[in-house]
């Protein structure tokens, strides 16, 4: 491994020197020092400006904590739970609903395809849900869904909105403004590192999260409504990924919203088009591909075609996940790498790897 290195993978992301630097600041402790709870407030402030006007809890751990401890505070046995999926985390959803003792009922469709809104429509009327998850971005096909339509109708049934928006939030725009529950992960579009959650939560999600029973203390979001302000977290937390994410919405911020989202937009045209120059095809294709990562199609080429990027130009990839493991090369351009240089580099390295 080498400092030049270049990690163009779809999460974790490369981090910002300035947020490695603040990391490495003196560590407090967050149980005991005022400050640091004043330092929470501010940072769940800022993260508002990215969500919205929700309340936002920041949990210590990597970002499946937040896909798993939205079931476990919402879901009690024998509560019906409608996973919508096109995805392998869409999919996963209802492995976590049946962890937690509720009745997951899945309503997928092809990776390939759109959500199938006439048939969410179907199962809305078949039965009745309290709660309803699905995924912004589905990483491992660089799928972005439109869940507009799809969050219209949960509205229209009273039905809970569940949202992993891991891998869009702070790259894309996403309607966290009608998402009860909107997760999001330090180590994607923020380029921060691998560590927290973050999870905005509407009124009626807290009002259903506090009739739950919740058998655990990580995955229970109940104590952080009040955390900071009662001066007490439910464990330890993470002070220095706390300090590094600060630093990483702080340069979110001072870019811009809207500039940030041009920014994905711009990388991402870039390399569809040295990837089509190059003849490779998207999948599943360029209308649904999310800005914040490339899926090409190369037909069980992917892990040697990794390999040799790493091997020959010191460029980190990432293949496909799950029976797409060998069919499906990932280019990450999201946070801190969604940047045209960065991708001109991937794209001259993949050239002469595919030469």
């Amino acid at each position: 491994m080498t400092d030049d290195r270049l990690r163009m993978t779809p999460g974790p992301t490369e981090v910002p020197a300035a947020v490695r630097e603040r990391m490495s600041e003196p560590t407090p402790n967050p149980d005991v020092e005022p400050e640091f709870f004043e330092f929470y407030r501010t940072l769940t402030d800022k993260l508002e400006a990215v969500y919205g006007d929700d309340d936002i809890a920041i949990l210590g751990g990597e970002g499946i904590l937040g896909l798993e401890a939205a079931i476990a505070s919402l879901v009690e046995p024998g509560d019906r739970v409608l996973c919508i999926a096109n995805g392998l985390y869409g999919e996963g959803f209802a492995d976590f609903v049946e962890m937690y003792d509720g009745e997951a009922v899945i309503c997928d469709g092809p990776w390939t395809a759109p959500l199938d809104l006439e048939a969410i429509e179907s199962r809305l009327e078949d039965g009745s849900f309290d709660v309803a998850t699905m995924v912004h971005c589905e990483t491992p096909t660089g799928v972005r869904n439109d869940i507009g339509p799809v969050l219209d109708v949960l509205e229209e049934h009273d039905v809970i909105s569940v949202v992993d928006a891991v891998s869009s939030l702070g790259g894309v725009p996403v309607p966290t403004d009608r998402i009860d529950v909107c997760l999001g992960a330090s180590q994607k579009c923020f380029s921060a590192p691998p560590g927290l959650t973050v999870c905005s939560i509407s009124d009626r999600a807290w009002a259903k999260i506090e009739s739950v029973e919740t058998n655990g203390l990580y995955t229970d979001l109940e104590p952080w409504r009040d955390a900071a302000d009662e001066e007490w977290f439910p464990y330890t937390h993470l002070s220095s990924n706390l300090y590094g994410l600060e630093t990483a919405i702080d340069l979110l911020l001072e870019e811009g919203l809207e500039t940030v989202f041009e920014r994905h937009e711009a990388a991402a045209t870039r390399c569809r088009r040295r990837a089509a120059d190059l003849g490779l095809s998207l999948y599943p294709d360029d209308a649904r591909s999310s800005p914040t990562v490339t899926a090409l199609a190369v037909d069980g080429d992917a892990g040697q075609l990794q390999e040799s990027m790493a091997d020959d130009h010191d460029i980190v990839l990432a293949t496909g996940l799950g029976d797409l493991e060998d069919d499906v090369l990932r280019i990450g351009h999201m946070g801190h790498n969604a940047r045209i240089d960065r991708v001109d580099r991937t794209m001259d390295a993949l050239e002469a790897v595919l030469e």
